[in-house]
C-alpha cells in the first residue's frame, strides 16, 4: 500500500500492526527488506511487543528481543516506547514517525497483554479467551475505575 500511494503520487501514509509473535513469520522479514529498499517513509509499523503469544511467551517459542535491531538493519527508523498502553506516548511516537523522511518507521510499543483487567494482565490464556458475562462486568468495572 504504501509502494502503491508513492507510484501513485498520492499523500496518505499506510499503518500495519503486527503482534511480536508473528514475527517469527518470513513474509514479514520479506516487508521489511522491501519498504527499507524503496525507502517507503509513508509506511509505519506498530509491533505490539507484550511478549506473549498463543503458545507461550515469546523468549519460549521465538525470542523476539532483537527487534529493534532487525529493524534498523533493513533501514528503518526505530522507535521504542516504554509504555505501549499509554495512549499519549504513542501519539508522540506517530508524531515522530510522521516526520521522519526518507525511510520507514516502526513503532515498538512495549505493552502489558489485558492491562487494567486484574484477571487478564499477563495472562497467555487471554490470547484467545472469551469472558463470560460475569468477567465482562467484572473487566468493564475495573477500566471505570481506571478512568476515574
Amino acid at each position: 500500500m504504501a509502494l502503491a500511494a508513492r507510484m501513485n503520487r498520492q499523500a496518505y501514509r499506510t499503518y500495519v500492526v503486527l503482534g511480536d509473535g508473528e514475527m517469527a513469520e518470513g513474509s514479514n522479514y520479506e516487508g521489511m527488506m522491501a519498504a527499507g529498499h524503496y525507502k517507503l517513509d509513508n509506511l509505519c509499523v506498530t509491533v505490539d511487543l507484550n511478549r506473549l503469544q498463543i503458545s507461550g511467551t515469546t523468549a519460549q517459542v521465538m525470542d523476539s528481543a532483537s527487534l529493534a535491531d532487525k529493524f534498523r538493519d533493513f533501514g528503518w527508523n526505530v522507535i521504542e516506547v516504554l509504555d505501549g498502553n499509554d495512549c499519549t506516548q504513542l501519539v508522540v511516537a506517530y508524531e515522530q514517525a510522521a516526520a521522519c523522511k526518507g525511510k520507514p518507521t516502526v513503532v515498538i510499543a512495549n505493552t502489558v497483554k489485558g492491562k487494567g483487567i486484574s484477571f487478564m494482565e499477563n495472562q497467555i490464556s487471554w490470547h484467545h479467551g472469551v469472558m463470560t458475562e460475569e468477567q465482562y462486568g467484572q473487566a468493564v468495572k475495573e477500566l471505570k475505575e481506571v478512568l476515574q
